[in-house]
């Protein structure tokens, strides 16, 4: 198996970011919310994958991102997952050296 690439590392980030939004939409008076914020944060992330996602990952960019989806995947409140719906794509961002 090849190394991982940034590009690759986002796309699993992006995956588990759905599944926070999914959860945080239970939420009905919230529902507008999440789906602009997600959206904002999702065209961020596409756009970190367009700039540099051919480049290679490193073993801490790939560790500090899968135990920030770790950390997400235990979520169980909706309104917690709101919460990490702003914070998770700062954490990826910031594992993969980009300003959030």
């Amino acid at each position: 198996m090849s190394d991982p690439t940034i590009a690759t590392l986002l796309a699993g980030a992006l995956d588990a970011y759905a599944e926070l939004e999914a959860l945080g939409e239970d939420v009905e008076d919230e529902w507008t919310y999440v789906t602009d914020l997600e959206a904002a944060w999702r065209e961020r992330l596409e756009a970190a994958i367009a700039e540099r996602g051919d480049e290679a990952a490193t073993p801490e960019m790939e560790a500090a991102i899968d135990r920030a989806a770790d950390e997400i995947g235990r979520i169980r409140d909706p309104h917690r997952a709101i919460d990490w719906l702003s914070t998770y794509p700062q954490v990826v961002l910031l594992a993969i050296g980009e300003r959030p």
